[in-house]
């Protein structure tokens, strides 16, 4: 079976999954463009098992024209002619454009999403128009439960709906998390410190960093009591909220390191201190497992997020995880009191006491939640993502291409007129 995979631009996410599904279907993945408007990844390089296509190297798919898009991507699919085409979603051109030419040519399409229910304000007419867009596509390839429910609220029947369309390299994070931890464990030199928070996300407003602030400034008034020591908070990232981040931090009087190399608080632990935020900025994916090495729990703290693939992460190298209950992967992912803990991203209160209580717990416990993790997240890795994605494939191919009704090819067309 021949199937064209596409998305906006190949991050380390995507590549992971489409080696995976190399594996069981013949795959060309298809990026629209070279960069991404959101995220800054660096270039994978091309030492990969993959035939893949970039429609517009240079650019970011938001800086070409409708004609152009069109155009590059109508001569890649009929190079490659798929049995089936999975597109990303419904909210950009690429997947208007990727519809329109599977009802033209009599494709079947599979479309992939992570959406569900309240991630979003929902209004009747998006809605509307969301049915008209899924009732073109044979199949779905969702995340997990909140997604598939979701999905059938947009009219797609149940046994034409499949999960694990959110995975990550759990391999990759889990070998070298445990690679760091033994090179450290060897070392005859100053050891790595203790636990801290880790936190890892886009300095924009919904990731909630500001109330993960103030409940990290409760905890440390908290925490006077305790005999343990107060853990550092360590932040991940960077964005247009940065110097606000910062303003209240001193605000809470927080002590602050920025830009701390951190492979040197990896071997002197005289350079990481309790009661500190430390901001080392954005990293890519070969740094991250450090960060994840040697933290205590992870924490995702989203007032909205459709999944969470740090969560897969933080979970792959072996840590307990804190996950609001507005991030689409807790209903998967986390068992309460067994890996980690959900809250409210509201209740300040509410995180501040789960820090104390994670912090509080023996080495043992928390190395036994870590291993929860592993194994909860084993379940959810690209493996997943292929078999999932092949039995979409062939459910596809068994309903065969849905032929749009007048209204469908109206809404599409407008869509892309935007």
């Amino acid at each position: 079976m021949k199937v064209a995979i596409l998305f906006d631009n190949f991050g380390p996410y995507h590549l992971a999954r489409l080696i995976g599904a190399s594996r069981v279907l013949e795959v060309l993945g298809v990026e629209f463009a070279g960069s991404s408007h959101d995220y800054v990844w660096e270039r994978s390089g091309t030492d990969h098992p993959l035939r893949t296509e970039t429609l517009f190297p240079e650019s970011s798919s938001r800086q070409v024209t409708t004609r152009d898009f069109k155009d590059r991507l109508t001569r890649v699919l009929e190079a490659f002619e798929p049995d089936a085409v999975v597109i990303p979603g419904w909210s950009g051109r690429g997947a208007f454009l990727a519809l329109e030419w599977c009802g033209q040519n009599k494709v079947p399409a599979i479309v992939m999403s992570e959406s569900t229910a309240h991630d979003e304000v929902r209004s009747n007419w998006r809605e509307w128009i969301k049915r008209h867009y899924v009732g073109q596509c044979a199949a779905a390839l969702v995340g997990g439960r909140p997604h598939q429910e979701y999905m059938q609220e947009l009219g797609m029947a149940p046994e034409r709906i499949y999960q694990g369309y959110d995975a990550v390299d759990n391999a990759y994070f889990k070998e070298k998390a445990e690679a760091i931890k033994r090179q450290n464990n060897r070392s005859s030199g100053p050891q790595f410190p203790g636990k801290y928070f880790l936190v890892s996300a886009r300095f924009i407003e919904k990731k909630n960093l500001f109330r993960v602030l103030d409940a990290y400034g409760s905890y440390l008034r908290a925490s006077d009591s305790l005999t343990s020591e107060r853990w550092p908070l360590v932040i991940l990232g960077d964005g247009e909220l940065k110097s606000n981040l910062l303003a209240q931090c001193a605000e809470l009087r927080l002590r602050i390191v920025m830009g701390a190399p951190w492979e040197s608080l990896a071997t002197d632990s005289s350079n990481l201190t309790s009661s500190t935020v430390y901001f080392p900025g954005f990293r890519q994916i070969d740094a991250l497992p450090r960060f994840y090495a040697h933290a205590g729990v992870f924490i995702h703290a989203s007032t909205t997020e459709q999944w969470g693939l740090v969560v897969n992460e933080a979970m792959a190298s072996g840590l307990p995880v804190i996950v609001s209950n507005r991030v689409g992967c807790s209903t998967d992912l986390v068992q309460e009191g067994v890996n980690g803990f959900t809250f409210d991203p509201y209740d300040v209160d509410r995180l501040s006491e789960l820090m104390i209580r994670i912090s509080s717990m023996p080495e043992d416990k928390l190395a036994e939640m870590g291993r929860q993790s592993e194994e909860i997240i084993g379940r959810w890795g690209p493996e997943r993502f292929a078999t999932g994605l092949k039995a979409a494939v062939v459910k596809a191919l068994q309903i065969g291409p849905i032929k749009p009704t007048f209204l469908q090819r109206a809404v599409l067309t407008a869509l892309l007129r935007r």
